[in-house]
């Protein structure tokens, strides 16, 4: 009988969901904070998001089915013995995360963040000019499923979009052209905004320098509801205050939280929320990941392979 602790907030319909998933086994619900590392290491499935600390590479674990998308904690040496596979929530959070890098993207192109700085100060202050998705190109970096549900949403809206990939692909109708990562450099003087939706690996790490906002036109919108460590504090920090782009709307920083001190917080041309955009703020999400979560259950107890099993060379999902 296999131990499944569960560290998700599950309710009624979700738990008998997962139990009808893996008949016989013993499932134990807690939190991610309660949990004690005792039922870490000896449960056979975790579900959820457990202390990277706690695992200490467990010869239990056979599956670790996080409640993310990004695997960055769990991918580290050590982690996780070499037995556990280790599988991600892709496919859960498009819509939530798209949209709030749609909504971002929209609050900056229409200077809403201004306006609504205007409004606590009770100064009626026109800002100007404006731009519009209409005819703009938009480089989504990350071209997963959060990446192409945004570039369908600017896409609706008339922007030309690009996708940047570690691999190449044929676009799917929404993206115009995809270009590999190596060749980001190329469409970074194209763009009116760039979107990075990247998890945080090796290869990912300031990724975004101060010579590619350079490169960018000084007109242009950077979002990020990626990993805040695709771009370093102070690069950010140092491109919105010389004005090397127009603005920039993040759901992530680099730590998080962001300090109290930090200077980001005091500049007036960049919107910060506190990583809200995932997680459970969007009621479909948690119901997603209880689907895949039931499905990899049931899928390991058959003795099948789950799906969205991560890669630990590169994060993202094989």
């Amino acid at each position: 009988m296999k131990k499944i602790l569960v560290l998700i907030p599950a309710e009624e319909p979700h738990k008998k969901k997962l139990e009808a998933a893996a008949p016989g086994c013993e499932f134990i619900y807690s939190s991610t904070q309660d949990a004690t590392p005792e039922m870490v290491q000896e449960a056979n499935v975790i579900i959820g998001l457990p202390k990277a600390a706690d695992i200490q590479a467990s010869g239990n674990l056979e599956l670790l089915q996080l409640s993310s998308a990004g695997a960055d904690s769990y991918i580290k040496p050590g982690v996780l013995g070499e037995k556990t596979i280790l599988t991600n929530a892709t496919g859960a959070y498009g819509k939530a995360v798209a949209e709030h890098a749609f909504a971002l993207t929209m609050m900056l192109i229409k200077k809403l963040y201004l306006y609504r700085d205007e409004q606590k100060k009770r100064s009626w202050t026109d800002h100007g000019t404006v731009t519009s998705l209409s005819n703009a190109t938009v480089v989504v970096v990350g071209l997963g499923d959060i990446g192409t549900t945004y570039a369908r949403l600017v896409k609706a809206m008339g922007a030309t979009v690009i996708g940047v990939k570690r691999r190449a692909s044929i676009p799917p109708s929404c993206v115009d052209e995809i270009v590999l990562t190596e060749d980001l450099d190329q469409v970074l003087p194209r763009a009116d905004i760039v979107m990075s939706v990247l998890p945080g690996t090796a290869e990912t790490t300031h990724l975004f320098t101060l010579e590619r906002f350079k490169m960018m036109k000084d007109s242009a919108y950077f979002v990020n509801v990626g990993r805040g460590s695709v771009v370093a504090s102070d690069v950010l920090y140092q491109a919105l205050s010389e004005h090397l782009i127009t603005a920039a709307g993040v759901d992530v920083t680099d730590p998080e939280p962001l300090p109290a001190d930090s200077p980001l917080w005091a500049l007036d041309n960049l919107v910060i929320t506190p990583h809200v955009s995932g997680w459970y703020h969007l009621r479909e999400t948690l119901e997603g990941i209880v689907d895949i979560a039931a499905g990899n259950l049931a899928r390991l107890m058959a003795g099948e392979e789950p799906e969205n099993i991560v890669d630990f060379a590169t994060g993202y999902k094989k």
